[in-house]
């Protein structure tokens, strides 16, 4: 469920943006009210995919081995190994969920940048175009923070070079793509995958219901809007 105060601070924006001149709401106002509500959205997602099971229990950003993998894992488990196999698909996505939660004070900071122009770019664009912003801005950042948790949580577990010998060799037959022949490359980059899809299901719902219940609060936040 969304975070009931981010809809509320959506919506003041949203509402702001075309009244802000009649009521007196500034600009400074407005874009405040949307790089809040983006803000909570984005910790939200952060808080859901960073508690436990938070990649793993969810399928739409549940990380599995790399598709030209997947063959390989299938005999795994057809001569009984699945055990192991599920083993190393639960690294792989607890490693994320250690991960994920350096996200939140670079998605924040990203935040508190935001220009005027981008704020009002983000409400007038496309249905993800808060998502677009956040990739553009800190995907750089994301990847040299999550990296280095990657490393030691799936170094706790023996797998790095387990994973890296068999997809490296694999590599150089052109059987997995280069990019994935490293787990912790790969690991980190699904991460950083999960975080936005999270983050775009965030957007939606706030675009698709920015009042909600919270239209009081509005009143009370925004002053003259709704009057």
């Amino acid at each position: 469920m969304i975070d009931q105060r981010a809809l509320i601070i959506a919506a003041g924006f949203m509402f702001a943006m075309n009244s802000y001149a009649a009521s007196g709401i500034s600009n400074d106002e407005a874009g405040s009210g949307l790089k809040a509500a983006i803000t909570h959205g984005s910790e939200f997602a952060v808080t859901e995919l960073g508690k436990k099971n938070g990649f793993l229990g969810n399928a739409k950003v549940r990380i599995e081995l790399p598709p030209s993998l997947r063959k390989a894992e299938d005999a795994a488990r057809k001569l009984g190994f699945g055990e192991q196999a599920d083993e190393l698909v639960d690294a792989l996505n607890h490693a994320a969920e250690a991960a994920v939660v350096e996200a939140k004070p670079i998605l924040i900071n990203a935040a508190k940048k935001m220009s005027f122009k981008d704020a009002k770019g983000i409400l007038l664009g496309e249905q993800d175009a808060a998502t677009q912003y956040f990739k553009r801005t800190t995907s750089g950042e994301l990847t040299a923070k999550f990296l280095p948790v990657v490393k030691r949580a799936t170094a706790k577990v023996q797998l790095t070079q387990k994973y890296n010998d068999f997809a490296g060799k694999a590599a150089k037959f052109g059987l997995v793509d280069a990019k994935d022949s490293d787990l912790d490359v790969y690991v980190t980059r699904k991460t950083m995958d999960g975080l936005f899809v999270m983050i775009s299901e965030q957007e939606k719902q706030i675009r698709a219901d920015p009042i909600g219940t919270g239209s009081g609060i509005l009143k009370k936040v925004f002053g003259s809007i709704g009057k």
